[in-house]
């Protein structure tokens, strides 16, 4: 789909060729429900006479059926292709849309304005470079008007397009346009915006979308159309310095070595200096290879293979730069993260991040504040609900490769992922890396984990007793430590109730809070496993995630997860403590199996059940299953 031209008949060739030189624009749509973003488009589409005749006709059956406009041309359903969006008359996905004019390229990304849709709207927004913000003209600025500004200048959008839509239903009048103009100028000082043009307009009647509207004798400004075909936008990711991730290392035979990716940013030619981020070794490159054969230079958005003039060591995953302008090693870093899910962020709980090819296991380490995107001042909170900003330090488990986000948009995003459903649930922009994460090193010792077991005979591990409150976790663990204390074994017991005396005594039991206390009962068990000692650790500990966090610190065979598999009736009858009843009541909020629920594991190592076995027998159960896992044995590691 293309303007009409003459060189289509007479040379296609040429026509080819002139659209490929065309400069590329990617802009937005964006602001609050029904400002008009559909019709916009739609509109923009109709009068660029960049319709086919066969969607056409299938328009005006579809406005006639279901359009909002009394049988007239509904522009908007040239987008909204979801059945839900054609009953209910909105936006829900996001739709792309490719178009040209004798000037420029376009793709524009049709984004929701309702605000559950707001990560739809971020993931347009993340490849744009203008942002078209609409504004009905009868309501004036709303609270998605703000967000979705925030969220574009988050996300590096430089240049904005206010427009002021549906000045018909006021009549054009100037004193409404400049009353609007003036109140978003002021709201906007405080984003980091390049440019702001704002027009006047009607998309349904096509004032000043194509041509000049006599309806607006007072604006002297350019059209919608002329504006996005004149708007000098930097060829970003050309410019800056060159980025390959690598995607994959291609080796169809001996003779040849090569590393394939797409460049995220910059440019490379034979000759150039590259070095491997992550092991900081260097090579220079020796041919670029394509489908098309060997390239003299290849640049952003080119997939390539580079074959090196020395054998390195590169795997999918690292990232290739040249050598002068390396970008930033670190596992840890500040960063603005968009939540994109219903289930909330916790901090301290195990995720992925991806960020281009590199992949690893995360945690929000501190959230350190949210933004209030209607005022955008910073707010204190320990985690972040669906469509909420935040600026939290990251810490991952191994080093990745990134550039800070507002240096280059293609190196310094990335993903987050949960671990057990694989859905993303947010999105985030690197700030900076953080001081410690380059100034903190491992120190080694000459007495290590396997000389303390040595000394002791035996093999550390960790028992970590899960189930809920009453199942007789602390009660088991107490008689299991004893038994080993009988044989010789050097123990220790974490109880949950013991450390939130001490360690622990600042948290409480919000999601966000047992996250926590788990995380750091890991990392001291992990420190008693370090020390050679068989590690009982009793928490009701309620979420998989965190479990498997705890499991993850250790060696595969140092971790026995033992589920106390008693049922809640059971428990609530004991109520040892009272608590079922004060749960109950509405005394104790979150409390696990009531109102906060208990996720049970799926294959821990021991299960025994106290509802029908004595604590007695049920640790001595444990205990004779503690010898097939070679724990009870004499244990003497090489040193």
């Amino acid at each position: 789909m293309s303007h009409k031209s003459d060189l289509i008949a007479d040379d296609i060739l040429g026509y080819l060729k002139a659209q490929e030189e065309k400069s590329l624009l990617r802009f937005i749509t964006c602001g609050s429900v029904d400002d008009g973003k559909s019709t916009l488009i739609g509109r923009l589409l109709w009068d660029s006479k960049l319709i086919f005749e066969d969607q056409l006709a299938a328009l005006e059956s579809d406005s006639r059926k279901v359009g909002t406009q009394g049988g007239e041309i509904d522009f908007a359903l040239l987008l909204d292709g979801l059945q839900a969006e054609r009953e209910q008359g909105i936006t829900i996905d996001v739709a792309y849309r490719f178009f040209s004019t004798d000037k420029r390229k376009f793709i524009v990304a049709d984004t929701p304005g309702h605000e559950q849709y707001t990560r739809n709207m971020a993931t347009g927004a993340s490849t744009a470079d203008v942002a078209v913000i609409l504004i009905d003209a009868r309501k004036g600025i709303l609270t998605q008007t703000r967000r979705h500004s925030f969220i574009t200048s988050l996300l590096g959008i430089k240049h904005v397009v206010l427009a002021v839509n549906k000045m018909d239903l006021i009549d054009y009048d100037q004193s409404k346009f400049d009353q609007i103009v003036a109140e978003y100028l002021k709201f906007a000082e405080q984003l980091n915006y390049g440019s702001i043009t704002a027009i006047p307009l009607s998309a349904l009647r096509g004032d000043n979308m194509i041509e000049p509207s006599a309806n607006t004798p007072w604006y002297s400004g350019p059209t919608l159309l002329a504006h996005l075909e004149d708007v000098q936008v930097e060829q970003d990711a050309i410019e800056k310095p060159f980025r390959l991730p690598v995607q994959w290392v291609n080796r169809p035979n001996l003779d040849f070595r090569g590393f394939s990716g797409t460049i995220s940013s910059g440019r490379v030619k034979p000759g150039d200096e590259v070095i491997v981020t992550a092991s900081g070794q260097t090579s220079k490159v020796k041919d670029i290879v394509t489908f098309d054969g060997n390239l003299d230079v290849a640049i952003a958005g080119q997939a390539i293979t580079l074959t090196l003039e020395d054998e390195i060591d590169i795997s999918r995953g690292d990232v290739l730069a040249h050598a002068d302008a390396k970008p930033d090693f670190a596992d840890q870093f500040e960063a603005r993260i968009i939540w994109m899910h219903e289930d909330h962020l916790l901090p301290g709980r195990p995720y992925l991040i991806k960020m281009g090819a590199q992949v690893a296991n995360a945690q929000i380490s501190d959230l350190k504040y949210k933004v209030n995107v209607n005022t955008l001042e910073h707010v204190a909170g320990k985690t972040l609900e669906l469509n909420e900003v935040g600026i939290a330090n990251i810490s991952a488990d191994k080093a990745l490769a990134f550039d800070p986000y507002d240096q280059n948009r293609h190196s310094g995003r990335f993903i987050i992922i949960d671990r057990f459903t694989n859905a993303t649930v947010g999105a985030g922009m690197v700030n900076h890396s953080l001081r410690r994460a380059t100034n903190i090193k491992w120190q080694e010792m000459d007495i290590n984990k396997g000389a303390r077991a040595y000394q002791k005979g035996q093999k550390s591990v960790i028992l970590w007793f899960t189930g809920l409150s009453g199942a007789g976790k602390s009660t088991v663990a107490n008689l299991v430590e004893k038994k080993l204390h009988a044989l010789g074994k050097h123990t220790y017991t974490l109880d949950g109730d013991n450390v939130r005396h001490g360690l622990n005594k600042d948290l409480g039991f919000t999601d966000a809070d047992r996250v926590e206390n788990i995380r750091r009962v890991g990392e001291t068990a992990k420190l008693f496993v370090d020390a050679g000692v068989i590690t009982l650790v009793s928490f009701i500990s309620p979420f998989k995630s965190e479990r498997q966090l705890a499991r993850s610190l250790v060696e595969k065979d140092e971790f026995i997860e033992v589920f106390i598999d008693t049922p809640l009736e059971v428990c609530e009858q004991r109520d040892v403590k009272g608590l079922y009843k004060k749960a109950r009541a509405g005394e104790i909020a979150n409390f696990t199996g009531i109102d906060s629920p208990y996720e049970r594991p799926e294959n821990a190592e021991i299960t025994v059940n106290t509802s029908d076995q004595t604590a007695e027998e049920a640790a001595e159960a444990i205990v004779s299953k503690l010898e097939e896992f070679g724990v009870l044995g004499a244990w003497f590691p090489e040193i």
